[in-house]
């Protein structure tokens, strides 16, 4: 594994807070927290309501933007930013591999029909640090 990989993914190891940006039906970005968990190919999952602003705005333009990387301004060493395709994924395979506990006080369980998933495949992963000007850029 190339050390920009593995930096991108030290950052997006275990669950993390991220932003995450969708474009509205009016044509203009929205953001909002999501929790986020990457797997070893990158790939972005967190769990959703189905019947959500960002399902339905990720049905129309799939397009999308992360913002993750830091949890306090003195901690703010690095942090990445992604651009990448959302899907939603509704299956119970998926909706059980991403099914964590904190979860519980939102849903009933990975069988609630309210619960679905979101998947993100990046395409571009921009590594940012405090000591420098320009970030590493990973392409898939």
């Amino acid at each position: 594994m190339d050390q920009l990989k593995k930096k991108i993914l030290d950052k997006m190891r275990g669950l993390t807070l991220a932003s995450f940006a969708t474009v509205a039906e009016d044509g203009k970005p929205w953001v909002r927290y999501v929790v986020v968990k990457a797997d070893e190919n990158m790939d972005i999952w967190f769990a959703t309501f189905k019947t959500s602003r960002k399902v339905r705005q990720i049905s129309a333009k799939p397009d999308v933007h992360l913002l993750l990387g830091v949890t306090d301004l003195p901690a703010a060493a690095s942090w990445i930013q992604i651009q990448g395709r959302a899907e939603i994924l509704d299956d119970a395979e998926t909706k059980n591999a991403v099914w964590y506990s904190m979860l519980e006080p939102m849903f009933s369980g990975p069988d609630d029909p309210n619960y679905t998933v979101c998947k993100v495949t990046p395409s571009r992963i921009e590594y940012y640090a405090m000591n420098r000007q320009q970030p590493e850029v990973w392409e898939a």
